[in-house]
C-alpha cells in the first residue's frame, strides 16, 4: 500500500513540474506629472465693519475686523442676547493662535416688546340671533344587549390511581471496619 502512495505522489509531482506558472511582465507606469506649486500670496491689510439693528425681529449685532498685512488679525463682535444683555467678544489671531475674550454687559438694550394681552372676546350689546337651518339628529343608545357569558361546562378529568406498589427500601447493614 505504501508503494502505491509513493508512486501516486511521484506521478502528481511529475505532472505539476511540467506546467510552470505563467510569467507576466511587470506593469509599466508612467512617471506622475509635475504640477505647478500653488501660488502663495503675502497677506494684505484689510478692514471691514458692519452692524444690524432690526427692531422688527430684534436682531441686533455688529462686527469689525482688521488685519495689519503680516498675518495679525484683531476684531470684535457683539450681539444682543435674549435676556437683554449684550455679549461682546474681542479676539486676536496671530502667530500664537486664536485668542478670544468674552464679556457680558448686563441691561443695555431692551427690546420694545411686551407680552400680548390675553385675548378676550368682544362685548356685544346683544347676542346675534342664530338659528341653524337644520335640526341635529337625535341620538339614542344602541338597541342591543350585552352578551351574557357563563362558566364553561366541563368537568376536570379524573385520573385513576397508579397500579403499582411503592418499592420496599431496606438499607444495607452498616459494617464498621
Amino acid at each position: 500500500m505504501a508503494a502505491k502512495m509513493i508512486i501516486f505522489a511521484a506521478c502528481v509531482a511529475t505532472t505539476l513540474a511540467q506546467y510552470a506558472a505563467p510569467a507576466y511582465p511587470a506593469p509599466a507606469y508612467s512617471a506622475p506629472k509635475a504640477y505647478a506649486p500653488e501660488p502663495t500670496y503675502a497677506p494684505k491689510p484689510y478692514s471691514f465693519e458692519y452692524s444690524v439693528n432690526d427692531p422688527h425681529t430684534y436682531d441686533v449685532h455688529s462686527q469689525s475686523e482688521y488685519s495689519d498685512g503680516y498675518g495679525n488679525v484683531k476684531g470684535t463682535y457683539s450681539l444682543l442676547e435674549a435676556d437683554g444683555s449684550t455679549r461682546v467678544v474681542d479676539y486676536t489671531a496671530d502667530s500664537y493662535g486664536f485668542n478670544a475674550e468674552v464679556k457680558k454687559i448686563e441691561g443695555g438694550y431692551k427690546a420694545p416688546y411686551s407680552a400680548p394681552a390675553p385675548y378676550s372676546a368682544p362685548a356685544y350689546k346683544s347676542a346675534p340671533a342664530y338659528k341653524p337651518a337644520y335640526s341635529a339628529p337625535a341620538y339614542s343608545a344602541p338597541a342591543y344587549s350585552a352578551p351574557a357569558y357563563s362558566a364553561p361546562a366541563y368537568a376536570a378529568p379524573a385520573y385513576p390511581a397508579p397500579a403499582y406498589s411503592a418499592p420496599a427500601y431496606k438499607p444495607a447493614p452498616y459494617k464498621a471496619y
